[in-house]
């Protein structure tokens, strides 16, 4: 078993054996949740100056449960909507595999010391878009890639619509 910064680095270098690796070992939805969290927290950390230091708590609790949602939805299109002849999966699969895919989102703790810090969270964001659809593929064992494009790309609107909803209920802190 790999240790976790090997696992996070794996996934973030979008390697489909690390997938497979979290895919399979059950005690990694932990690790994952982690990963979700970090990856939270950094985008916290990068914004602290749009939302002070209470966002980053704001920033992790939202992610959680974007990710949670998600993951369900993504479990749900891809093994009923448009299973593949091998797709076999259960939601912890899911779990383990797209809280892995958040790997690059630690970056975005970057943007505080950025003045680029807006194009570093949508370079970030694209690569963990990017990480997901590899996890997706991975994880409902598609032999393609086209068909977790799609799966991603139906549940992605769902997880937007609760990020943005998240920002707008955060709204601007005082510094």
């Amino acid at each position: 078993m790999a240790r976790f910064h090997q696992r996070v680095l794996g996934c973030a270098l979008l390697r489909a054996e690390s997938y497979e690796e979290v895919e399979a070992d059950r005690r990694a939805t932990v690790q994952a949740g982690a990963v979700v969290v970090l990856a939270a927290a950094a985008a916290g950390i990068g914004g602290v100056a749009n939302h002070g230091a209470p966002g980053i708590l704001w920033h992790a609790g939202a992610q959680v449960v974007g990710w949670w949602i998600w993951a369900y939805l993504t479990w749900f299109l891809g093994t009923r909507l448009l299973p593949g002849v091998h797709t076999s999966a259960d939601p912890g699969e899911l779990l383990r595999t797209t809280g892995f895919a958040c790997a690059p989102g630690v970056l975005r703790a970057l943007g505080l010391f950025s003045p680029l810090a807006g194009a570093l969270f949508i370079v970030c964001g694209l690569w963990m878009l990017v990480a997901m659809v590899v996890a997706v593929r991975q994880a409902l064992d598609y032999p393609g890639t086209g068909r977790a494009l799609a799966v991603c790309a139906l549940g992605f609107p769902i997880y937007a619509a609760i990020q943005v909803t998240s920002l707008l209920l955060l709204g601007p802190w005082p510094v």
